[in-house]
């Protein structure tokens, strides 16, 4: 029977348990299938802190050299520390994380020359049957006249420090009490030197790089693990709080008081600001899940904005297409073409700590202007047929007064005064409900009616 790695090669990256779904003899394929895809003479590689990272990316180096390409190790990396080594070395780039991943999984977040993302129809379904074809068949043989390439290794974590204070005006902050939460992941290793030099009264929470992650999962996305941070804060009479994924590309945020500050109104902030920095013009790119006070603080700036779906390749697509400032998902993923149009949550960090140290107030106050209305944030419900479902829903509002309806993802619903969105989830039998309304009555009515009809 053929080798079938479906599994573990999804839509944007590779991910899957080690050693059960895939090892270092695998890890060599994909290597060898990346630059044979790529055609790329040199690559960087860099891993996080999970026990099979250093592994699994000397075994793909091995696989890239092996077919003559000269490989860049990079070592110890946030995924956009790796995205700007890609982009200041022009050269294409593999990440091995698992973002949040529980401990037993690993994968490897792929780019092209300055951070250009290959996700499915840009390279990585190509790159999956060559290894399931070698797996099977074994490695073609090289070239004749190939020189194996060189492994060579350069640390980046300065150069990166310093190019992402280069685009924040940092210069003038007052001094800030912040806790941050680097959940044993990579942020533990980046924060240090980014905030190195800045007025900021550092509180480390779980700075140990351990990928079996003692403390609490690295995914901030899920309330729980957010207590510990909110807790210190409070305790610490911090000015905010900071909580990094495991492989550091995501930033979630909490004010003084220890509430979470929802990620559509980082992006609104941040693309004010980064509106202000080119002039008071440019395209900022916003997922169809984010508030309606990103379109609004966009166009209120002299922006505009354009809605996207979900999912950081249709995001980075329309980056390119529109030469877009910047970009931000309720995921808390933040883009900036000043970043090869790649997403870091550390730059969308710096530009929270600018805002709110330019300035005299609370985090709290600063940022309400910025979170207008009520949201339910994101709702899964476990459903046997998605589209019966969806259909339902669909039937139940298509013919009600003042409402509008699209499917450029999922399905969504829009009225004066609410809007919802209903989506599958590529992965699951889930379906995930987004309810906003200008009044949380109003909110709370439009979501129990919905979940209703999806869980009838």
């Amino acid at each position: 029977m053929a080798a079938d790695f479906s599994n573990i090669v999804k839509a944007y990256d590779v991910r899957g348990v080690v050693p059960d779904e895939w090892d270092e003899s695998l890890a060599e394929l994909f290597g060898a299938a990346f630059v044979e895809v790529t055609a790329a003479t040199a690559i960087v590689v860099g891993h996080d802190m999970r026990p099979s990272s250093p592994g699994l990316s000397a075994a793909f180096a091995r696989g890239a050299a092996a077919r003559g390409t000269d490989v860049t190790l990079i070592g110890l990396c946030s995924t956009d520390q790796l995205y700007y080594a890609s982009g200041k070395l022009d050269l294409p780039g593999a990440m091995f994380t698992a973002s949040h991943n529980p401990a037993r999984y690993n994968g490897i977040k792929l780019c092209r020359a300055g951070a250009a993302p290959v996700g499915r129809d840009t390279g990585l379904a190509t790159i999956r049957e060559l290894v399931e074809k070698w797996s099977d068949e074994g490695l073609p043989p090289v070239p004749e006249g190939t020189t194996p390439g060189t492994v060579t290794e350069q640390d980046t974590l300065l150069g990166y420090a310093e190019h992402l204070k280069s685009l924040v005006d940092v210069g003038g902050i007052r001094p800030l009490k912040v806790v941050v939460d680097a959940g044993n992941g990579m942020g533990g290793h980046t924060v240090p030197t980014v905030f190195d030099g800045l007025p900021l009264e550092l509180v480390p929470m779980y700075f140990e790089l351990d990928g079996t992650f003692p403390n609490h999962e690295a995914n901030p996305l899920d309330p729980k693990n957010i207590v510990d941070l909110q807790v210190r804060v409070r305790a610490e009479g911090a000015d905010l709080g900071l909580a990094f994924d495991g492989d550091a590309d995501r930033c979630f945020v909490v004010d003084e008081r220890g509430e979470g500050v929802s990620p559509s109104a980082i992006t609104a902030l941040v693309a004010a600001r980064e509106l202000a920095r080119n002039g008071g013009t440019g395209t900022v790119i916003h997922n169809l899940i984010t508030s309606w006070s990103v379109p609004e603080v966009v166009r209120e700036n002299g922006g505009t904005p354009v809605r996207t779906r979900v999912g950081h390749s249709f995001i980075k697509e329309e980056m390119a297409r529109t030469g877009a400032i910047f970009g931000g998902e309720h995921s808390a993923h933040y883009y900036f073409k000043d970043f090869w149009n790649a997403d870091t949550g550390m730059l969308a960090a710096l530009h929270v700590l600018a805002a709110l140290g330019g300035q005299e107030g609370p985090l709290s106050a600063l940022v309400a202007s910025y979170d207008r209305y009520a949201g339910s944030g994101e709702i899964n419900s476990t459903v046997a047929d998605q589209a019966a479902r969806i259909a339902a829903v669909k039937a139940a509002y298509g013919s009600a007064d003042g409402v509008t309806l699209d499917e450029l993802d999922g399905l969504t619903a829009t009225s004066a005064d609410w809007w919802f969105n209903l989506r599958p989830s590529n992965t699951e039998p889930l379906l995930r409900l987004n309810v906003e309304a200008r009044e949380p009555g109003t909110l709370a009515r439009v979501r129990d009616e919905v979940l209703a009809l999806v869980r009838a």
